[in-house]
C-alpha cells in the first residue's frame, strides 16, 4: 500500500496455471554472465523499472513479490502494442469487494535492458488504471511479479538503487555480512517467520509475506490471530490506494520485529479492517506482511530456488519510523503540469484543526512553488519532525466552475498522533 501508502499487495488473483509449450517462461540474462546490475527508480522505497513489451516503447513497471502474474494496467496500451488476448478473468480487488476484469495475453517478450522476460503472460486490465501515479508521483503502468524471481537470486540494494540479477547457480554460499533465514515459496509468494513483540499483549510468532510492492513497514491482519491486538495508542486512517479500491483500518506501533537476529524497534504498523475476502489471507496461514518501508532499511537477497532470504543493515536502518504528522494524504493529479491536491484529511490531525479540506490544491509549500517539489519529498516533509511549522498556499474551489476559487494561506505545526 502506498500510505500514505500504496499497494497492499496489489490484488488477490484468482487464476489457473498458465502453461507454456516451447521454452520455459522466466526472466533471463541476454548474455552469459555471473551477474548483471540494473538501476531502479525508488519512490517511497518502491522499486520501479522501465520495461519494453514486444519491442514497444519502455514504460514503468513496479517490481512486486506480492503478486503471482504480471499485470498491465492499461488495455489502451495493450491494444496499441497489438497484444493477443485469449480469455478474460475476474480479479478480486484489494478492498475485498471490487471485481476487476482482465484479459489474458500469453507469450509476450519483456525487455529490461540486459534482462529479458521470455514467454511472459500479462493480465491486462479492461479499464485503464493510472491512479498509482497519484500516490507514487511517478507514472506506473504495470507490475512484474513472481516470474522475475523464480529462477535467479536477486539482490536489492535500496541505498544504491540497484538490482543485481545473478546467474542461476550463483550464491551457493552466504555473501559476507549477510544473515539468512528460511523462506518458503507458497502460491508463488515468499514468506518468512518473525517474532512480533506488541506494546500490549502476547508476543506473536508470525508468518509474514515479503511484499516489495507495499510501502508500509509492518502490516498485521487482526482476523488471523486472537493474539494480535491494537496498541494502546492508534488512529483510524486510510491505509492507501491499490487496485480495486481504497484500504481502511488503523495505524499504531509495535514494540519490535525480529527475524534472524535482526531487530527493528518501535515500528509503524498497519491494522487493516477485515473484508469479506479475508478468508484468502486466513487460508494462506499468514498473519501479515513486511513492506518496503521496513525492507528499504536493509539490503536483501531473495533466493527462491534455495528458499532463503538474506539480509544486512542498510544506511537508513537506524532511522526512526514515523507516520504522517500533518493529517494530509497528498495526491498528484495526472496532468501535464505538476499539480498536487489534498486527497484526504485525517480526523483530529493538525490539518483538520486549521481547516484544510479535501481537494484543496497546493500552490506553495513553505514558500516554495509546487513546481520544485516531488510527491515523495512532500510526504517526507509531513513525516519529518514534530512541532515543525508548515505553511501552505492553497487554491480552494467552490464549485465545478474552474474560475470559482479563492487563494488561502494556512500555517500549522506537525503533530505526532502515534
Amino acid at each position: 500500500m502506498i500510505k500514505n501508502s500504496l499497494l497492499t499487495s496489489c490484488i488477490l488473483l484468482i487464476i489457473p496455471c498458465l502453461v507454456s509449450i516451447a521454452q520455459v517462461p522466466g526472466f533471463y540474462m541476454k548474455e552469459p554472465a555471473k551477474k548483471l546490475e540494473i538501476p531502479f527508480i525508488a519512490s517511497n522505497n518502491l522499486i520501479i523499472v522501465p520495461v519494453s513489451i514486444n519491442d514497444g516503447p519502455p514504460v514503468n513497471f513496479l517490481i512486486d513479490t506480492g503478486v503471482k502474474t504480471n499485470i498491465l494496467f492499461s488495455k489502451s496500451i495493450g491494444d496499441q502494442l497489438e497484444l493477443t488476448y485469449t480469455r478474460k478473468l475476474d480479479l478480486v480487488g484489494a478492498d475485498g469487494t471490487t471485481v476487476l476484469t482482465a484479459n489474458v495475453s500469453p507469450s509476450n517478450h519483456m525487455d529490461l535492458g540486459g534482462i529479458e522476460g521470455i514467454l511472459q503472460t500479462l493480465l491486462v486490465l479492461d479499464d485503464d488504471f493510472f491512479e498509482l501515479e497519484m500516490v507514487i508521483g511517478i507514472p506506473v503502468f504495470g507490475v512484474i511479479g513472481y516470474e522475475f524471481f523464480k529462477y535467479n537470486p536477486v539482490k536489492i540494494d535500496y541505498d544504491k538503487e540497484l538490482i543485481t540479477f545473478y546467474e542461476m547457480g550463483r550464491l551457493k554460499w552466504r555473501p559476507f555480512g549477510f544473515r539468512k533465514v528460511p523462506m518458503k515459496i507458497e502460491n508463488s509468494k515468499p514468506y518468512i517467520h518473525a517474532k512480533v513483540k506488541q506494546l500490549s499483549g502476547d508476543d506473536v510468532d508470525s508468518k509474514l509475506l515479503i511484499d516489495l510492492g507495499a510501502n508500509h513497514g509492518l502490516l498485521l491482519n487482526m482476523e488471523t490471530s486472537e493474539k494480535i491486538q491494537l496498541p494502546p495508542k492508534y488512529i483510524e486512517s486510510d491505509l492507501g490506494r491499490s487496485l480495486g479500491g481504497d484500504l481502511f483500518g488503523y495505524v499504531g506501533r509495535v514494540k519490535s520485529l525480529n527475524y534472524g537476529g535482526l531487530k527493528f524497534n518501535d515500528i509503524i504498523t498497519s491494522f487493516p479492517e477485515e473484508t469479506e475476502f479475508s478468508y484468502v489471507i486466513k487460508e494462506s496461514g499468514r498473519q501479515g506482511s513486511i513492506g518496503s518501508e521496513l525492507l528499504g532499511r536493509t539490503r536483501i537477497i531473495l533466493d527462491y530456488q534455495r528458499e532463503r532470504f538474506l539480509f544486512k543493515k542498510g544506511n537508513t536502518f537506524s532511522n526512526p519510523f514515523e507516520f504522517d504528522m500533518s493529517g494530509i494524504s497528498p495526491r498528484m493529479l495526472p496532468t501535464n503540469e505538476k499539480r498536487f491536491v489534498v486527497g484526504s484529511v485525517r480526523k483530529g490531525s493538525a490539518a483538520e484543526q486549521v481547516g484544510i479540506l479535501k481537494d484543496d490544491e497546493f500552490l506553495e509549500i513553505n514558500k516554495i512553488p509546487v513546481d520544485f517539489w516531488e510527491l515523495s519529498d512532500l510526504i517526507k516533509l509531513f513525516r519529518s519532525e514534530e512541532g515543525r511549522n508548515i505553511t501552505v498556499k492553497l487554491k480552494r474551489y467552490h464549485s465545478n466552475n474552474p474560475e470559482d476559487f479563492e487563494i488561502i494561506e494556512i500555517s500549522f505545526n506537525l503533530i505526532r498522533q502515534i
